[in-house]
């Protein structure tokens, strides 16, 4: 591989400039560019350096340090910059069927340079072109081609201004009127305009616009997709019937204009719907391939898929340039050291490692699944192009939505996390604008809501677990879908009888306890939200209710624990047929240290057999009492464990440095059961645990944050790490 790039074109991977990161490099063990070649390929490097260069070498790109653009100023250059990316023609759409991953590469770039060009571009192109695809028929093909030159800019307007999630509620109408073989798009009043529609505020002049489809009779076929023309191309003014604007400035990501519309009994052509899904006849009779108003619910809204895939891959790459920024800065930072003469770098630092690097792994681990993803959905929408309606389609557009519903959520929420962890371990210097780290945190933080709330997300992803339980419970069916990522759920209830044993702490890098330790957390998350479903349901509550009283237990963990057990065994599998032995080693300590949202705590018993127990814990669940906590412990290990009330927040898990005095000491210093550390990182709620029935002196381990409430609100208050006698 290292010859590939030594001996052939070295214009590909040149070497950095000298500087002060020389030293660190030259101690490197292993050859960054065949790393580089590994993760991205000989061709995406090519197709990169090609954007990189254009951009390079266009004036329009030139950046101005320090100048601040008025927001109308801003909005008209990310739009001409949108414009050139078409102009340079990167991709057609030829490339885009032969080589799919060219389009998140391509995002990425785009990003790389500025969130907001990415967005537009992905709006127009991808979101806005692939519902026509994916939804349209070949009288609306024409609109593909119009799409990447730009005759047309378009947006997709589902969310309104009283309804985002629940996407069942939506207002707008659409009328047909066989008289004049015309729907009616209309919007019965303010609290149904599309609002926060990308590309809306000021250059779209197409929106596909979701409306409930009426025909004669006054009969609901529930919602459906119809291109309408919102502006007139040329001159951009509204289109008779159309209010529409921008609703303003935001927290981050400005270039992109963000826009509301109301129609007023906006006529449109019936081949204006996109009928794929659904059509009518010129006389008013509806007609459609669903006899199941649920899957053509799901197949109508399978346009979001693109949407949430694409934001997972935007979401690592904030991530990537934030942890590049504060690994750099680290290398290079001095701050004290062993003689008053002497100061290392701070990345020397344990501390500075557990805050890191995590998020290294983290990158590395979602960078991968989220391009395994992109390309699953590439064969679902062929699939569904080609008229596939077959039984194992349709159960693969459902495991598709279930896997982009869940991996939004722990994309963005690490991103979010990571890019705030970055911005403190670069200290003062990290609060200074011009080192991107505030731009990249604001410009991240709507993808935790757009395109779907992230906590409503993770519900539909556990209902998805959910049904396919009490399929399995009711029915005795067995667990077998297209991608293989929950056919270990056929062994439910088995996997809950086993016991994680390994000898030491180093076993614990090898990506298979993980797997198993995650296995053995989402079926035990689900049995416990089964049971307690039914529990609610046997006490009188309708299903609306018992589902509302379940949701804060256990729905967000082990829809968190499925993707992260997704995720690790992509990465693991496609480390595992290569010669990188870096990044082999790298993809099983991203399943124990890169995901903190699911966190991985290791409940430690040194009698017996020295076993391990691993339990997982969700994302904030600070606000919570422990009770669930020591249920967890108490199933995994037979004993009853007390725990501390007191919310302890384990956010960047520093402490975790001085506990590793802990892990080599002998076996009888240590009380069976004590909680020695949580791997999980940050973001990780443990509690400080007692044990009870030791032969050894009970001791209790409190590691994290304390967040004491202050005025109604969690307030950071003191890091502990300490070793404890039990009261």
């Amino acid at each position: 591989m290292a010859s590939t790039v030594e001996g052939g074109d070295t214009a590909l991977l040149p070497e950095f400039p000298r500087g002060p990161l020389d030293a660190y490099r030259a101690r490197a063990s292993f050859s960054w560019k065949e790393l580089a070649l590994f993760t991205e390929g000989e061709d995406m490097l090519r197709f990169k350096k090609t954007i990189f260069s254009a951009l390079e070498n266009d004036p329009l790109f030139a950046r101005s340090p320090g100048a601040d653009l008025s927001l109308e100023k801003y909005r008209e250059l990310n739009f001409l910059r949108c414009r050139r990316i078409f102009e340079y023609d990167f991709l057609s759409v030829e490339d885009m069927f032969k080589s799919p991953l060219k389009v998140l590469t391509l995002i990425q770039c785009l990003g790389m340079y500025d969130s907001s060009l990415a967005a537009k571009y992905l709006i127009h192109s991808l979101v806005f072109g692939s519902a026509i695809y994916s939804s349209g028929s070949e009288r609306h093909l024409t609109y593909i081609q119009k799409i990447f030159r730009m005759e047309i800019f378009g947006c997709f307007a589902l969310t309104e201004l009283s309804h985002g999630s629940n996407t069942k509620a939506i207002r707008t109408t659409a009328h047909y009127d066989p008289a004049t073989e015309e729907f009616i798009i209309h919007s019965p009043d303010f609290e149904a305009a599309k609002f926060w529609v990308g590309n809306m505020g000021k250059t779209a002049t197409h929106a596909v616009v979701f409306a409930k489809l009426y025909v004669p009779g006054d009969q609901c076929h529930g919602l459906h997709p119809f291109i309408v023309q919102i502006r007139d191309p040329k001159t951009l003014l509204p289109m008779p019937g159309v209010m529409v604007g921008d609703i303003g400035k935001k927290l981050g990501q400005n270039g992109l204009d963000n826009g509301f519309a109301m129609f007023h009994k906006v006529r449109v052509p019936r081949q204006s719907l996109l009928n794929r899904m659904g059509d009518v006849t010129p006389e008013g009779t509806y007609i459609s391939s669903f006899k199941d108003v649920r899957q053509h619910f799901g197949a109508t809204l399978g346009s979001l898929s693109w949407s949430r895939v694409s934001i997972v891959s935007l979401a690592i790459l904030n991530l990537k340039l934030a942890v590049a920024i504060a690994l750099r800065f680290s290398a290079t930072r001095r701050q004290f050291g062993p003689t008053e003469e002497e100061e290392i770098p701070v990345l020397e630092y344990p501390m500075q490692q557990w805050r890191l690097l995590p998020y290294l792994a983290a990158i590395y681990a979602l960078d991968h699944f989220s391009k395994s993803l992109f390309l699953d959905l590439m064969e679902l929408q062929q699939g569904l192009a080609s008229g596939d309606r077959s039984a194992r389609q349709a159960e693969l557009g459902r495991e598709i939505h279930a896997l982009a519903s869940a991996s939004k959520p722990l994309a963005s929420w690490t991103t979010q996390q990571g890019i705030q962890e970055c911005r403190e371990a670069c200290g003062g210097h990290g609060y200074l604008a011009m080192n991107r780290l505030g731009v990249l945190r604001d410009d991240n933080d709507p993808n935790c809501t757009y395109e779907g709330d992230n906590n409503i997300l993770l519900q539909q992803t556990s209902n998805y677990l959910l049904g396919l339980l009490a399929h399995q419970v009711q029915d005795g069916a067995c667990f077998r879908s297209p991608l293989k990522s929950v056919d270990f759920l056929d062994a439910y209830p088995g996997i809950l009888d086993q016991k994680f044993e390994v000898s030491s702490v180093a076993d614990c890098l090898d990506s298979a306890v993980a797997l198993a330790a995650y296995k053995w957390l989402v079926c035990y998350l689900l049995r416990e939200t089964y049971q307690k479903l039914n529990q609610e349901k046997r006490s009188g509550s309708s299903d609306f209710e018992a589902r509302n009283k379940c949701q804060p237990v256990n729905w967000s963990r082990e829809a968190l624990g499925c993707e992260s057990l997704g995720c690790t065994e992509r990465r693991g599998h496609h480390c595992g047929h290569s010669e990188c032995s870096l990044l082999t080693r790298g993809s099983d300590a991203s399943a124990l240290l890169g995901f903190p949202q699911v966190a991985v705590t290791f409940l430690r018993g040194w009698g017996g057999n020295g076993e391990w127990v691993i339990v997982g814990l969700g994302k904030r669940f600070g606000s919570h009492t422990w009770t669930g906590l020591s249920l967890v412990f108490q199933e995994a290990t037979g004993k009853k464990i007390a725990c501390s009330k007191t919310p302890c927040h384990a956010r960047n898990l520093p402490a975790l440095s001085q506990l590793s005095a802990l892990e080599q000491s002998p076996a009888p210093t240590l009380s069976r059961g004590q909680l020695v550390g949580a791997v999980g990182l940050p973001d990780v709620s443990v509690g400080a645990v007692s044990t009870l029935g030791c032969s050894a002196p009970a001791q209790t381990v409190a590691v994290g944050r304390l967040r004491p409430r202050v005025s109604g609100r969690e307030a950071v208050d003191t890091e502990r790490a300490a070793v404890a006698p039990s009261p």
